[in-house]
């Protein structure tokens, strides 16, 4: 259920996102979801990408500073309110979210990844309330 993310500190320059995607395209190396937050200077890019340590490797011998962290990633209704369950859930159990972002993966389902300070807790607690949760492979092609 642990699932791994790729960090990447980015200079904030014309070019350079589009150099990290070129070298994971000649790779073969696919980008199922990613969030940058940004400042005036830089960027960290997230993202989840098939063969996430391979990725790691070769972004870092291209000169990239990429971090591999883990995160839960679980599935909620495409709708009004869908998030606010788990949301409910995880708060009122005490899971302190980092950061998390999401996308929509079809007409009734959004995937959203997650970073907390306990993954073992929110795996434990989404679980308990049945809650769909994915695995790297779900995620993740090529």
């Amino acid at each position: 259920m642990i699932i791994k993310q790729l960090s990447v500190f980015l200079e904030n320059r014309t070019g350079r996102l589009t150099e990290l995607t070129g070298i994971l395209e000649e790779n073969d190396i696919n980008i199922s979801a990613f969030s940058i937050a940004d400042t005036a200077d830089y960027g960290i890019l997230r993202m989840i990408v098939g063969r996430p340590l391979e990725a790691a490797e070769v972004l870092r011998k291209q000169g990239f500073a990429v971090k591999v962290t883990d995160v839960v990633a679980m599935i909620v209704p495409h709708r009004p309110g869908g998030i606010h369950k788990a949301l409910q859930i995880i708060s009122d159990n005490n899971v302190a979210i980092d950061y998390m972002y999401a996308f929509a993966s079809g007409e009734c389902k959004a995937t959203v990844v997650i970073r907390a300070d306990s993954l073992e807790k929110l795996i434990e607690v989404l679980t308990e309330h049945k809650m769909e949760l994915l695995q790297e492979g779900d995620v993740t092609q090529v």
